[in-house]
C-alpha cells in the first residue's frame, strides 16, 4: 500500500518530508543535503537492495557486506536523467561458492529485483503525474 508523504519548507531553507508512520527525511539544495536527484538514487539502490536482501541472506547469512552504487546520466537540456547505472557488490568471499554457485546467486538477486523492485518498475515505464496548487489568500 502507498503511504501519502507530505514535505514542509524550513526556515534554513532546507526542506523536510514526513510519512504518516514518522519516517522522515531533510532534504535541499545546501551542502550536506540530499537532492532530488540523489533521492531518485537513493530510492532506486535502497528498492534493490530491499528487493535483494532475501536472496543475499539465505546465502551469505545476515553478516553480508554487500553495497549499492547508483549513478545516472542528466540532461542538462531536458532537466532530466536520462539513465541510470546501478551497481551491486556482493563479498561472497568466504561463502565458498563455486563459479556455477556465483553464477546462480547473480542469477537470484537479479531475479528478486526484476520481481519486487517498484522504483525499477516505475523507472523502467513513463509515469504521469499530476500536479495541483492550491493558493491560499487574505
Amino acid at each position: 500500500m502507498a503511504k501519502n508523504i507530505r514535505i514542509e519548507h524550513n526556515e534554513d531553507g532546507s526542506w523536510r518530508a514526513f510519512s504518516p508512520d514518522g519516517s522522515e527525511i531533510r532534504f535541499g539544495h545546501a551542502e550536506g543535503l540530499f537532492n532530488p536527484g540523489d533521492l531518485m538514487k537513493i530510492a532506486l539502490a535502497g528498492c534493490a537492495a530491499l528487493s535483494s536482501q532475501s536472496a543475499i541472506q539465505r546465502t551469505l547469512g545476515t553478516n553480508d557486506t554487500t553495497s549499492i552504487t547508483v549513478d545516472g546520466e542528466f540532461d542538462g537540456d531536458s532537466n532530466s536523467y536520462v539513465s541510470f547505472q546501478e551497481h551491486i557488490s556482493v563479498d561472497a568471499s568466504a561463502a565458498g561458492l563455486s563459479g556455477e554457485d556465483v553464477e546462480k546467486f547473480e542469477e537470484q538477486i537479479r531475479r528478486h529485483i526484476d520481481k519486487a523492485c517498484t522504483v525499477a518498475h516505475t523507472y523502467h515505464r513513463e509515469t504521469p503525474t499530476e500536479l495541483t496548487v492550491d493558493i491560499k489568500s487574505k
